[in-house]
């Protein structure tokens, strides 16, 4: 398998059709000029970037990524097999080992919120019932702790639309029905004010609840004006970063273009705790489609791409089904809704890779490479997806843009805290009465959105603030403003809006290993600081839990964390000791 040379293994009539369907399923049929690569720029070759849905129609119809398979890859997309199998063992929901049998594979979250829950004892009865079972990382699902996710196999039909587009797997029974957002109904909100009112699945429904308003407004203001309004609103990315939205926009929109401008939007939250784009998403897909064809007219871009975490079979589904609509209806394509600007988008989809939520790691696995980040500068405004300029967003950050559009940046800057102006949806789990997605104010206090929760079920414990790459924060600190500003004082972040709830019995010990394990899996081993420093950090944390601590561990707690902190390529390693160090710090570990 580990040959840059095509083997004998020759692929089965089954595999054979499900590469064909996922190649022919991917709408980029295009050109990119240079694409930014391991050693450089070079010419592109065009078809790489199909790898990924391609290795994802093996594995649902299939069960498995096969030398046969890799071989037919090669010849098809011009890529060696040893790049194949490297990109193929990266991720999480491939496998290059034939199944056992046809069930089905069971994989169950033991991350903080379903470990406390009793995740571990889930997964030993569906074992101990004759399941296959596989224990893993968040599956995003934190509100239905402990959560578990099939993933299911479907042979390709001849052609089938949606093969490499769609990973297969369960749906969410959740997501299906009444979506976990309980303040569904409430005056006060904005991102959130259509969620359980709108059809996702209707374009006619997101026209009669106010579809295309914000649009139509923007493209009336111009580029330069919607972005005015984004700075006068002072919004700022949702996904943990807070880089200024408009800054970024127009950084892309003035970059040389060698070829076209991307927008990338990013729903790949893998972050332990955090599923709030999920529920926005899958039940409020067209107002997604909409904001991003905002983001384009106001940046350029005039190629779309929404990187959906493989575990939301259904958020996928749902925008892959919209953007057809859409195009059907004119509203993508070479004159959008008739306002005089191209714009055309797909879906994608991970794989089970926490690291693919940093920018230029997604960037790569489109490109069909391991998701690996790159060092910066230069930046993605200049050179991101292919080389090119890139805008990349999360959803909740083109949400609120879209409403401060089309409501006006004076309303948005009416609540919430000088600092940060508007309302934040927050992903609350663990010890709660009513676990879901919030929309409230920031500033607003973190015992009053526990209280919106319907309150602790029990004595309170520590809250971890910023999923696995946060926090620890006590009890006694509910009245923590949950602002930037606030937390970052309190030595917290808000991150991307993740909050979990401990009692005060639960086992905080063996949720802090958890976490340091989770960070020794999902590193991607590129920079040594972070493959050796989340290793190392496991190891000591494993040691002072079950009392067997080194003299001189505080210390290789205190290097790795510094090294770390310091020298990692990217967020995640520069993150990995955080919630650790916290913890260490309030007594919760040892």
């Amino acid at each position: 398998m580990g040959d840059f040379r095509i083997g004998p293994d020759r692929p089965t009539p089954d595999e054979e059709a499900a590469v064909a369907a996922a190649v022919a399923g991917v709408r980029a049929d295009r050109a990119f000029g240079e694409r930014l690569v391991r050693g450089g720029l070079h010419a592109a070759h065009e078809q790489r970037h199909r790898l990924l849905p391609a290795l994802h129609a093996l594995q649902a119809s299939v069960g498995w990524i096969s030398p046969g398979a890799v071989n037919h890859l090669a010849e098809t997309l011009g890529v060696a097999p040893a790049e194949i199998h490297g990109v193929a063992t990266f991720y999480d929901l491939f496998s290059t080992s034939p199944p056992p049998d046809d069930a089905p594979l069971v994989r169950v979250c033991v991350d903080p919120a379903c470990r406390v829950a009793g995740g571990v004892d889930e997964a030993r009865r569906l074992e101990a019932s004759g399941a296959r079972v596989v224990t893993g990382p968040c599956l995003g699902r934190c509100e239905q702790a402990p959560a578990t996710w099939t993933q299911i196999r479907r042979p390709a039909a001849p052609g089938d639309p949606t093969a490499g587009r769609v990973p297969l797997g369960d749906d969410d029974p959740t997501d299906r029905g009444r979506p976990p957002v309980p303040q569904v109904g409430s005056p006060d909100l904005r991102l959130l004010r259509r969620v359980g009112h709108v059809d996702p699945d209707s374009l006619a429904d997101h026209e009669r609840h106010g579809g295309w308003q914000a649009l139509r407004r923007a493209v009336g203001l111009g580029p330069d004006a919607v972005c005015d309004e984004l700075e006068a609103a002072r919004l700022a990315g949702r996904g943990g970063a807070g880089f200024p939205t408009g800054r970024k926009w127009r950084a892309v929109r003035a970059a040389p273009a060698r070829s076209r401008r991307h927008l990338v939007v990013n729903i790949d939250e893998s972050e332990p705790g955090t599923f709030k784009d999920r529920v926005l998403v899958t039940h409020d897909p067209y107002q997604l489609v909409e904001a991003a064809l905002l983001a384009a007219w106001a940046t350029g871009a005039e190629q779309g791409w929404f990187y959906v975490r493989g575990e939301y079979p259904l958020t996928a589904e749902r925008l892959a089904a919209a953007l057809d609509s859409c195009r059907d209806a004119g509203w993508l394509g070479d004159d959008v809704g008739g306002l005089g600007f191209a714009f055309d988008a797909e879906v994608r989809q991970g794989a089970g890779a926490y690291i693919c939520g940093e920018e230029t790691a997604l960037f790569a696995s489109l490109e069909g490479f391991r998701g690996e980040p790159r060092v910066k500068p230069p930046y993605p405004t200049t050179h991101g997806l292919f080389g090119e300029p890139t805008v990349v967003n999360n959803p909740e950050t083109l949400v609120a843009a879209l409403d401060i559009v089309r409501q006006g940046a004076d309303r948005t800057i009416a609540v919430g805290t000088p600092e940060a102006p508007g309302t934040k949806l927050f992903s609350v789990a663990g010890r709660v009465a009513e676990p879901g997605v919030f929309e409230v104010p920031f500033g607003t206090t973190l015992g009053d959105l526990i209280e919106l929760a319907g309150g602790t079920t029990g004595e309170p414990g520590p809250v971890l603030l910023g999923g696995a790459a946060g926090s620890f924060v006590g009890p006694d600190e509910f009245d923590l403003p949950l602002a930037p500003d606030a937390v970052r004082a309190a030595g917290a972040t808000l991150g991307s809006g993740a909050v979990t709830v401990f009692g005060a019995d639960d086992d905080m010990a063996d949720v802090v290993t958890r976490i340091s394990a989770f960070f020794r899996h999902e590193s991607c081993g590129q920079c040594v600081p972070c493959r050796v420093g989340t290793v190392r950090q496991h190891e000591a944390v494993v040691r002072l839990v079950e009392g067997r601590a080194r003299p001189g561990d505080d210390e290789i707690l205190a290097d790795v964390d510094a090294v770390m902190t310091d020298a990692s390529i990217c967020g995640l390693g520069q993150t990995a000791a955080a919630a650790v160090r916290s913890a260490l710090a309030r007594g919760l570990v040892g």
